[in-house]
């Protein structure tokens, strides 16, 4: 699909203007610059035209602090992707001397390139769009990102360098997103699974501020990965950006088929690990525990097993989900990731015959039936599966109302006993017969 990329210098709107064209809020937006630090996409549409539209960071020239560095490189790998540049300046503060730098990148790479002279909330600031020209572009437009002001006439622009594309079908591709505490080696697994620097990876925690989705083909398969911003308590979130940050991690957990959590091996299983785990399972999303940073763990041949072992034994109710070692330095196990999460969505999605089910299942409850309740004797007489991704299995039952929680744990239990559901939170419904 066509590729359009909106870059510029810090703080002058380009979020909002992503926003805007993308009509929902999927950028976080902050009345300071850097908030934005990886390249984030999403799907436009103008006028029958489709387009993936690209979102960067603030291009800092010749910056050596370690953020800016790490965004002029990912604003870079944008504008080569790119089939047309939005470049964006801010008509309060006029032309910069960064934005004159910036147009000096933007000319030497060779492609359309439209200027976005945003903050024109009012007729009288558009005097700033002809002094925007002597960037050396052709096509200037004064705009406002956040009310909408002449977008229209920018997106005209934007397509007519553009080949018409039929609409995005529904997208099928397993998507995977990667969860976990601020700094446990997320965006490492994403790159190295990537084999490029997607993610902008520092060793300062919190790096990762939006949730971002890349493509990896996998034998021949593509599969949507999304790195998303470490999760901290409610109470350590300093700042509104950081929880606008758990915003979007939550959004990703819900959009996501298979989520990936990832635990820091040096730390351990700790009380917000839990809670991220508990967030999945809720959203009843596939899993899978990946202790990260294996590399730098002093072991022997019994320390994966103890080190699972202790895990499961804290998540009681979490204890199906799979647990594989890696390291995002030296790779180790990543692909198994991949291979597990193929394997879970396959299992979500699984349909158990209405027979098969009663087969192995009713025998078992009969051994071990439900306990009386107020003086009634319960029953469990049928069960079918209705639903997939998540599986929903019914139980019809004379009282659904008084089955207890302790019994309804001992059935899913079973259930998993006796069907393959590694990793797969699934929904138990109890009805009348």
């Amino acid at each position: 699909m066509n590729t359009v990329a909106i870059v510029g210098r810090p703080n002058v709107g380009k979020s909002t203007l992503f926003n805007r064209i993308l009509e929902r809020r999927e950028a976080i937006v902050e009345e300071r610059p850097g908030v934005t630090r990886d390249r984030l996409y999403g799907d436009a549409e103008w006028n029958g035209v489709h387009f993936h539209l690209v979102d960067t960071g603030g291009i800092v020239p010749d910056s050596d602090d370690v953020f800016e560095r790490a965004i002029r490189e990912q604003a870079a790998i944008a504008i080569a992707e790119a089939d047309v540049i939005v470049f964006v300046v801010d008509a309060s503060s006029g032309i910069t001397p960064l934005d004159e730098s910036v147009a000096a990148i933007l000319r030497g790479a060779g492609k359309p390139v439209i200027v976005a002279v945003n903050k024109c909330d009012h007729p009288q600031h558009d005097a700033a769009i002809a002094d925007a020209y002597r960037l050396g572009f052709d096509q200037v437009f004064g705009i406002s990102a956040m009310s909408g002001r002449q977008t229209g006439d920018l997106l005209d622009a934007i397509t007519s360098y553009l080949e018409p594309s039929q609409q995005p079908s529904t997208d099928e591709r397993l998507k995977i997103a990667i969860v976990g505490r601020p700094n446990v080696g997320k965006s490492s697994i994403v790159n190295a699974l990537l084999g490029e620097q997607r993610m902008v990876v520092t060793p300062i925690a919190g790096t990762t501020r939006d949730a971002v989705d890349s493509v990896l083909r996998y034998y021949g398969r593509e599969i949507v990965l999304v790195d998303t911003a470490g999760l901290r308590r409610r109470s350590a979130i300093a700042e509104s950006v950081e929880l606008y940050s758990v915003i979007r991690t939550q959004r990703a957990i819900e959009r996501c088929d298979v989520a990936v959590v990832v635990l820091d091996a040096t730390r351990g299983l700790e009380h917000q690990d839990k809670q991220i785990i508990a967030d999945v399972v809720a959203a009843r999303k596939g899993i899978v525990i990946a202790v990260n940073k294996w590399d730098a763990v002093e072991k022997d041949s019994k320390t994966a097993d103890l080190y699972a072992e202790r895990i499961r034994s804290e998540l009681p109710t979490a204890d199906f989900a799979p647990i594989v070692f890696t390291s995002a330095v030296t790779k180790q196990r990543l692909v198994t990731l991949i291979e597990k999460a193929e394997e879970i969505q396959a299992r979500r999605l699984q349909r158990i015959p209405t027979a098969q089910l009663n087969e192995l299942l009713l025998p078992e409850l009969e051994r071990t039936p439900p306990p009386a309740v107020r003086g009634r004797d319960l029953r469990i007489n049928y069960v079918t599966q209705t639903g997939v991704a998540p599986p929903l299995f019914v139980f019809f039952t004379n009282f659904p109302d008084l089955v207890p929680d302790h019994y309804k744990r001992f059935i899913e239990r079973t259930l998993r006993r006796l069907v393959p559901l590694e990793g797969v939170p699934v929904s138990l419904l109890f009805r009348r017969k």
